[in-house]
């Protein structure tokens, strides 16, 4: 097996399975231990893969979207934390936008038990999350539903946002970066995502780690346009403190 073979074969199992290891890689594969991490390099160079702790991660691109049922899986513990002090962050607002993505469904379990409260959302696994809450209106975006993400996306979706104003949104992003501002692979989503942040009088960003430093496809929105980002621990005191430099509060849970 030449090496863009070998490399060719890493950046699918890295998509299939989300995260690769070394050790695992160079059994599989029957290749050195440096030999993967050379070839490692090599991908992350592309900006395909990004380098983790024994091994690598898929970078989401124009052409690689996580669906849901892997969003679901990874770093669940993060995301409920992250879910748990966004939510308490609502400060009055009686209009929310959630985002599609499962810190945002994390966060519409949190919402269930408000008393008065309307959602707007795309994402038809956070309005179900909804769909008993005595005490929650849930506005559904229609349009085009993307299969891998359970969201509706395109014109209706647009024309039914365009006309409301929301106090709060909480959206994710696929790519967190000071540089380039928040990113996603599809224009589609991209396009929803920008004019939630566009209808919303505040703006909040909801993602882990291991969002930071990286890039996609389409951005929709800059740093600067939110009032807060809450993420997870292992996002580092003195990165917190750059993303701060540009206007919001960073909290780290």
């Amino acid at each position: 097996m030449d090496a863009q073979e070998r490399q060719s074969r890493i950046l699918d199992l890295a998509r299939a399975q989300g995260q690769v290891d070394v050790v695992s890689l160079g059994q599989g594969l029957g290749a050195a231990a440096e030999t993967i991490r050379r070839d490692l390099r090599v991908l992350v160079d592309r900006g395909v893969l990004r380098r983790v702790h024994g091994g690598a991660v898929a970078v989401e691109t124009a052409g690689f979207e996580s669906d849901a049922g892997y969003r679901a899986t990874a770093h669940v513990g993060e995301k409920r934390r992250i879910a748990s002090a966004a939510a308490a962050m609502l400060q009055g607002a009686e209009t929310v936008f959630l985002d599609e993505g499962f810190t945002p469904r994390l966060i519409a379990e949190e919402l269930a038990s408000e008393a008065r409260l309307t959602v707007v959302t795309a994402s038809l696994p956070a309005a179900q999350a909804l769909s008993r809450s005595p005490g929650v209106t849930v506005l559904l975006l229609g349009g085009r539903m993307r299969g891998r993400t359970l969201a509706t996306v395109d014109h209706w979706a647009l024309r039914m946002l365009g006309e409301l104003q929301i106090d709060v949104a909480f959206l994710g992003a696929n790519g967190i970066s000071r540089e380039h501002g928040l990113t996603t692979p599809d224009p589609a989503v991209a396009a929803v995502k920008q004019e939630a942040v566009r209808q919303s009088r505040r703006r909040i960003l909801v993602g882990t780690h291991t969002k930071f430093g990286v890039t996609s496809f389409c951005r929709f929105a800059t740093v600067p346009d939110f009032e807060a980002i809450v993420t997870d621990g292992a996002f580092s005191a003195h990165e917190a403190q750059r993303y701060e430099a540009l206007g919001p509060r960073v909290h780290r849970v």
